[in-house]
């Protein structure tokens, strides 16, 4: 690979584009670490919060409420269920209809006895305590009581404080539950692709794809690539280039359908990967700030994001044929900076072919295994009370272990059958080297945990949260749709400085989670917003670490290729890609449908 060069050659006038390009990369640049962010954001924490408690900032809400003994919802009510002293109102069964239920308050002309409504006439009249529907944790079509509460902001810089900054620093990263299941996810990732597999399945697929079918191919092999973390800009991008070239098509055309197929779509996959565990951990931490029950798994956002590598890759496909293509003519050779890669359609080696079938047959028994576990009755990873195997269940709950497992075991195939790994010492060498890499990934980690402790004592997102969604009822901003969708522009814009998935949602997160669901929106859907607003800018801003690299690539096969010409190259997929995801994620909304398990 050719690395970029330090000035890339331009002849022509710097127009408006370039000008704009040149204050984006200079204000990028000047984006510190996302470790010095986040001392940054503590650091403003810690005095917003002391000075915002002074002031007495506060913020009233309603909650569900949840006193012991005391049932929540119409389903778990049971006329056996002992009502505790002077905790009213009471939802129970209602003995004299069988099938109904009653609500049981405080009289309010006589505190020592009772009153009995019926759900209908409690509603009616009103009072501390109001039932509602599909509240959390009541479920679609039960009910759940919710009281007005007030929350405060706390301090950091009082006593009490300092001494849970003191004492929380490490079991605010032990609880960090983000970073064990990357790591986790990481073991087996690292193997495959250490091992080469995961380079082998994409040379695979470029090899037996036909030549009518081969830009679809590559888009959804690009897309699926993001499972090994960044290994698609690394082997897909110029592999897409070289694929192009062999069967006479523009190489560049190639290397932008591979940059847009990996940077534009990165936080979607048909199965689950190593970000999936982290997003969904920040998000439910955010969650607990307005329901401490509540939780969304690895899976919440499989049924979208299956949809969306769908719409993706024929997206992709059609821009990549219908408009770069014919955008850059026909490639000429003279134009490349030095030799250009050789026009060779290659084939796996003996070892490659061998390797494949090791891991085939790993997979095989991997699949055998888990179906020993999950698919008779009351096997382990099913629910020991119900049975059900998707839902709140063993199986879903560690369903990172079986990502792990797949890619360990077939990863560690494949490397035995190219003869990488001869021994049991050398797969243990590539999971130490996989680890060795997550160094700076497990520091930033520590400073996180640390910024989200701080942020969820101060009391800060939630009131925000709360005020923000007054704030927008006042001005009759309440369409829940109309808000996410602006919530998607916001991450968009933000894309262009925050690059990483990560750190980004980690500072949304516990803003617009709480904000969100106050307004009605369910997380799931605000967790798949944030996915929409977050990949597609990838491929136009400078800020991206591999952007540089891909003008490298580029200039292998044209040597006048520079920022602007790569932008000028992407934007038609990412304002195609914007549109038309935040409209498949408008439609689904719409239409009610399920996010995921």
């Amino acid at each position: 690979m050719s690395q970029p060069a330090d000035t890339p050659p331009s002849a022509a006038p710097r127009g408006m584009m370039q000008r704009v390009l040149d204050v984006v990369e200079k204000v990028g640049n000047k984006v510190p670490h996302p470790v010095v962010i986040f001392l940054i954001l503590i650091a403003f924490v810690i005095v917003l919060s002391a000075i915002l408690s002074l002031a007495g900032v506060g913020a009233t809400y309603e909650q569900v409420v949840a006193s012991p003994g005391m049932p929540t919802t119409y389903r778990d009510a049971e006329p056996t269920v002992p009502r505790p002293p002077g905790k009213y109102p009471v939802i129970e069964a209602d003995p004299d209809n069988p099938g109904q239920y009653r609500v049981v308050v405080i009289d309010p002309t006589d505190p020592g006895k009772t009153r009995v409504y019926t759900k209908a006439e409690y509603e009616k009249q009103g009072g501390k305590h109001k039932i509602v529907k599909a509240g959390y944790p009541a479920k679609e079509g039960e009910y759940a009581l919710i009281e007005t509460r007030t929350r405060s902001v706390q301090s950091l810089l009082t006593i009490d404080g300092i001494r849970f900054m003191y004492v929380s620093l490490v079991p605010s990263f032990m609880g960090f539950t983000a970073l064990g299941l990357i790591i986790v996810a990481m073991i087996g990732v690292g193997v495959a692709e250490e091992a080469g597999l995961v380079g082998t399945l994409i040379k695979k697929l470029v090899i037996v794809s036909p030549r009518w079918a081969l830009t679809y191919i590559l888009a959804l092999v690009g897309i699926l690539s993001s499972i090994a973390a960044d290994a698609g800009y690394l082997v897909l991008i110029p592999l897409a280039g070289v694929a192009f070239l062999s069967i006479g098509r523009h190489p560049v055309a190639g290397l932008a359908l591979g940059f847009a197929a990996v940077a534009s779509a990165f936080t979607i996959n048909i199965l689950i990967k190593p970000l999936d565990a982290v997003l969904v951990e920040f998000t439910n931490d955010a969650i607990h700030m307005v329901d401490p029950t509540k939780n969304i798994g690895l899976a919440s956002n499989l049924w979208f994001s299956i949809a969306s590598v769908l719409l993706l890759t024929l997206i992709i496909g059609f821009i990549s044929e219908r408009v770069i293509e014919p955008r850059l003519g026909k490639y000429k050779p003279e134009g490349a900076a030095g030799e250009a890669p050789a026009e060779e359609g290659g084939s796996l080696t003996p070892d490659e072919s061998r390797g494949l079938r090791y891991a085939l047959f790993a997979l095989i028994g991997v699949f055998v295994f888990f179906a020993l576990l999950t698919l008779p009755p009351g096997a382990p990873l099913r629910d020991p009370e119900t049975g059900d195997l998707i839902g709140n269940t063993p199986f879903m709950n560690g369903l990172i272990a079986a990502v792990m497992v797949v890619f360990l075991f077939t990863g560690a195939a494949y490397g035995y059958g190219v003869g990488k790994m001869k021994s049991l010492a050398d797969v243990i060498k590539a999971i130490e080297k996989t680890m060795a890499g997550l160094g700076g990934l497990v520091f930033l980690f520590v400073v996180l945990s640390q910024f989200v402790a701080y942020f969820n004592y101060t009391n800060i997102g939630s009131i925000m949260a709360v005020k923000m969604a007054n704030a927008l009822t006042d001005m009759g901003v309440t369409n829940t749709l109309v808000l996410l969708i602006g919530f998607i522009v916001v991450v968009a814009i933000i894309d262009i400085f925050i690059v990483g998935a990560v750190p980004k949602w980690a500072i949304f997160a516990p803003i617009f989670v709480p904000l969100l669901m106050t307004l009605g929106a369910a997380p799931e859907a605000v967790l798949a917003a944030y996915r929409v607003g977050d990949s597609p800018v990838n491929t136009i801003t400078p800020i991206n670490a591999y952007f540089a690299l891909i003008v490298g690539f580029a200039q292998k096969y044209d040597k006048s290729v520079g920022v602007g010409t790569l932008v000028a190259l992407m934007l038609p997929y990412v304002v195609w890609m914007f549109l038309l995801w935040t409209g498949l994620f408008a439609a689904w909304y719409l239409a009610g449908l399920p996010w995921g398990l």
